[in-house]
């Protein structure tokens, strides 16, 4: 704890852009639900959790929503506080030290890159399954349509903020229309499609095998932390929206894995094939036109590419930024976004899937670390909730600058506590339960790189020496000494 970092150190060099602040509340907050996309998530999750748990995902899930819940409350005390592009990153470092910080910058770049490539390449399989159901697309034309949805995905991303903001409502619309309809679809056809519900033996492994592929689904809300800098009002916004996004992303699950369930067989939702749960859900409410589903989930699917991506480019900006990784990573361009970021992680994407796809030997070892993304995005929601306990009990204390009553966040502290307690448990429990589920060298590719993740702090221990603290314009600031000017320069 020694080695936290306060703005009242020496100032660093000032950058030549800074990030614009054009994210109102209601930019947000289509940012945090998109970033969620309900639609992709249960057509990609539906068949694993089936086939791990059967009814008994639903529970399952229940596990894991109270601690991201909470999360969400979290995230929005601590954007108060500490509103920052590199969220996670830079809340550790003010609150934990250097050292904690730059291993979970580790974490959180494998969290969220491990996130990406699983979206990249289902948009290349629906848009085939849409435009053309009964071919069979060859590795290179699925290659060629995934290089499409990348280079669409940087289109807004580099066109600026605001663009990808609008964008993201189009989007968002869409899959707010389809979310309603396959709800109102799913009830009124209950009585005729349902199957009756079984929930059978309790298979605890099973259970704790989907909670932690639950993270996959419950996050993407927490995109508004990542976008402090660019939000006017940068202490308030960001942690609303999430909140916001975290309980309507529940109310989605509540209605659609049950319904999903009650009205496909079990055996089908859980067969081992490359069948879409959401697909064979539609084919049996909706036989005439089951087609349509796969607009909605292309079109959810497209928003979480570009805003997965949005997260990480923005967290590493902020590590670019203050040389934990390379400088590069922290320049914005003429439209005040992290270009070199974005095109890197795309790229890089790119690479990913073109390994997968052609690379057979190297294929199978990819979807192996791939499949790890919900482990890493739990350890990640862990390290917050670390972070907070520390700051509710002793580190506002160690932090000149913050005014703070640990009195008036009893209750969050609590839930905190509680939160962490079952993620760290559904952590230890998947090195137990995770090779059955997902595969032999699962737990040996985890341990690989937990350990990588030390060498990356001892390598990059003398790059960073401070952190970049925000000072932007927000018509609610905090009681704390902060400075509210626009012109005020970072410090470290």
């Amino acid at each position: 704890m020694s080695d936290h970092v306060t703005p009242a150190q020496s100032p660093v060099q000032e950058p030549q852009r800074k990030m614009r602040q054009v994210f109102g509340l209601f930019d947000l907050f289509p940012l945090s639900i998109s970033s969620i996309g309900p639609v992709f998530s249960v057509a990609a999750t539906g068949g694993v959790m089936a086939a791990d748990a059967g009814w008994w995902a639903l529970p399952a899930i229940a596990i894991l929503a109270i601690p991201f819940v909470v999360s969400s409350f979290v995230f929005r005390l601590l954007n108060r506080h500490f509103p920052n592009s590199g969220a996670s990153y830079h809340w550790s470092s003010r609150v934990m030290g250097r050292r904690v910080s730059q291993y979970q910058a580790w974490i959180l770049i494998l969290a969220y890159f491990f996130s990406i490539p699983p979206i990249a390449i289902p948009a290349a399989t629906y848009t085939l399954a849409l435009v053309a159901p009964h071919y069979h697309p060859t590795n290179i034309v699925t290659i060629v349509v995934t290089l499409f949805w990348i280079v669409f995905a940087a289109i807004p991303l580099l066109l600026g903020s605001k663009p990808t903001a609008q964008i993201t409502k189009a989007f968002f619309v869409l899959e707010m229309i389809s979310l309603v309809g396959f709800g109102i679809l799913g009830i009124s056809r209950l009585h005729a499609t349902s199957v009756g519900i079984h929930f059978g033996a309790i298979p605890v492994g099973g259970m704790l095998v989907v909670a932690v592929v639950a993270a996959t689904v419950l996050d993407g809300w927490e995109i508004d932390s990542y976008a402090a800098e660019e939000s006017e009002k940068p202490r308030k916004d960001p942690g609303v929206s999430g909140v916001i996004g975290a309980f309507l992303a529940l109310l989605f699950y509540a209605i659609l894995y049950p319904l999903m369930f009650s009205e496909t067989p079990m055996h089908a939702l859980a067969a081992p094939n490359d069948s879409d749960p959401l697909a064979l859900w539609a084919q049996r409410v909706l036989p005439s036109a089951h087609w349509l589903i796969l607009v909605p989930i292309l079109a959810s699917t497209a928003g979480g590419l570009w805003l997965t991506t949005y997260i990480l480019t923005r967290a590493l900006y902020s590590m670019g930024r203050e040389r934990l990784i390379p400088e590069a990573f922290g320049k914005l361009s003429k439209r005040h976004v992290p270009h070199i970021a974005t095109v890197s992680v795309l790229g890089l994407t790119l690479l990913v899937v073109a390994v997968q796809l052609f690379v057979s030997s190297l294929g199978s070892f990819f979807n192996l670390v791939l499949s790890a993304a919900g482990f890493f995005l739990l350890a990640e929601f862990f390290f917050d909730i670390v972070t907070a306990i520390v700051f509710l009990t002793v580190g506002h204390k160690k932090l000149p600058d913050v005014q703070f009553q640990p009195h008036q966040h009893r209750w969050l502290l609590i839930g905190a506590v509680f939160s962490g307690a079952v993620m760290g448990f559904l952590l230890v429990a998947f090195f137990i339960y995770g090779p059955k589920a997902i595969g032999a060298g699962i737990d040996q590719t985890l341990v690989v790189l937990l350990l990588a993740g030390v060498a990356f702090v001892f390598i990059t221990l003398r790059r960073v020496k401070g952190a970049y603290v925000f000072h932007g314009n927000d018509a609610t600031p905090i009681d704390a000494p902060f400075p509210t000017s626009a012109t005020d320069g970072p410090k470290r």
